[in-house]
């Protein structure tokens, strides 16, 4: 069994060896390793604390998805409703037969506004349409509304950003809330996430890092401010602590925020991937012999990087939020390699 103090040296070197600048936060049976690195704002030289919020991207469709899940456990919706019967806006060349579960499972093959297959930039999106003007939800469907299929609803995985656009706008249509005040109210509340929320970037609230684009070359610095939508909404963006991420791993997995038979529902493996990763909804898993072993999250945007991982038969759970670009997904590797072996 390995000690904590085995354990802090282990991500400590690691950390040290690749500048990484963030929080890892690890649950194992019961033992709690707490580490931060880095500044949370470098002009003021304020340090990354346990408190600190990060932004973590992608990393929150999970909670998008807990929310649809929620919809369905109160008749609004289920999972095989179809976009077109749910959601009063026009798609003129979208098939009718896109389902909702075809949107929480990257499925649908409608053309995303950020095709991460095709660009590597996702600052480059925001050339032409200014960052600071995506205010809403409805802000991004110029992006995407009009265009053509990639292919038929269900022949294929294909990551997509704007399926959770839809997404989002399906929540604020079926319950008549803003779709951050909803997740706010029916997801980070009910687990007790109060580090938790949908922040706009001109008006942080404290104990939150900002988000650093690194130049190595040059040795220079910026925040992403002007890389990023101001304000997250369900695709991406959501700023959160790292103890508040165990909250929500740990509600969701005693069934806090769903019965069973959703939870069970959304956590099974609708989609092979490759290899061994399998897609739920909203939720990344690894199986093998036929085992689930591990569900994670993870999210990438300019300045954030973000890793969420529970292991239910390893009684482990790692969550590291980072605001640089790299980091999270060398560290977990280790950490895995030492508790899992």
């Amino acid at each position: 069994m390995m000690g904590n103090s085995e354990l802090n040296n282990i991500i400590t070197n690691i950390s040290d060896k690749i500048d990484f600048s963030g929080v890892v936060h690890v649950k194992h049976n019961g033992d709690v390793t707490n580490l931060s690195f880095g500044y949370a704002d470098r002009s003021e030289k304020r340090l990354n604390n346990m408190d600190t919020r990060f932004g973590i991207a992608s990393g929150c469709k999970l909670f998008t998805a807990i929310g649809i899940s929620q919809l369905v456990e109160r008749g609004l919706i289920n999972f095989e409703t179809r976009l077109a019967d749910c959601l009063d806006l026009e798609f003129p060349n979208f098939d009718k037969e896109i389902t909702i579960h075809h949107l929480l499972t990257h499925t649908s093959g409608i053309t995303d506004y950020f095709d991460e297959e095709k660009m590597s930039d996702y600052e480059d999106m925001w050339k032409d349409h200014p960052v600071y003007q995506i205010n809403t939800l409805k802000d991004f469907l110029p992006l995407f509304q009009a265009e053509q299929m990639n292919f038929k609803p269900g022949d294929s995985f294909h990551y997509n950003n704007a399926g959770y656009i839809l997404l989002g706008l399906i929540i604020e249509e079926q319950t008549g809330m803003s779709f951050t005040e909803y997740i706010e109210k029916e997801v980070f509340l009910r687990c007790n996430m109060l580090g938790s929320g949908y922040f706009s970037l001109d008006q942080l609230p404290e104990s939150t890092a900002n988000g650093y684009i690194d130049n190595h070359e040059e040795n220079t610095w910026r925040t992403n401010i002007y890389s990023i939508p101001k304000k997250g909404g369900s695709d991406g963006g959501a700023f959160t602590t790292a103890a508040d991420m165990i909250k929500l791993w740990e509600s969701l997995f005693n069934f806090k925020l769903l019965n069973e038979e959703t939870t069970m529902k959304m956590l099974k493996p609708h989609v092979h991937v490759n290899g061994e990763i399998h897609y739920g909804y909203g939720v990344w898993m690894n199986k093998r012999m036929q085992q689930i072993y591990k569900y994670h999250v993870m999210g990438y945007d300019p300045g954030v990087s973000f890793r969420a991982s529970i292991y239910p038969e390893s009684n482990l759970k790692i969550v590291i939020p980072s605001n640089i670009e790299s980091g999270p997904f060398d560290i977990t590797k280790k950490i895995e390699e030492v508790l899992l072996r």
